[in-house]
C-alpha cells in the first residue's frame, strides 16, 4: 500500500446507500414490550431495534391493519 495517496483527482459522487438510511425516532413503549422484543432478540442474537424494525417492516410489506375495537359506552 503507498504511503500517500494523489486525492486530488478523485470526483465525488453521491452516497448509493442514503435512500435506505435510518430514521431515527424517539418513542414511548411500554415496559413489557419492550422486554418482550429483548427477549425475543437475545434468542435470535439480533439486537432489539433492529427486531422491532424487522417486526415493523413486515407490517408494511404484508399492508396490515390496525384493528382496535373500543367497548361501547352505555349512558
Amino acid at each position: 500500500m503507498k504511503a500517500e495517496y494523489d486525492l486530488s483527482k478523485m470526483r465525488s459522487r453521491r452516497n448509493p446507500y442514503a435512500g435506505k438510511l435510518k430514521k431515527p425516532v424517539s418513542m414511548r413503549l411500554s415496559e413489557d414490550v419492550v422486554d418482550y422484543f429483548k427477549g425475543m432478540a437475545n434468542e435470535a442474537g439480533v439486537p432489539y431495534q433492529s427486531l422491532i424494525n424487522l417486526y415493523l417492516r413486515d407490517c408494511v410489506m404484508n399492508h396490515r391493519k390496525v384493528q382496535i375495537e373500543w367497548p361501547s359506552s352505555k349512558t
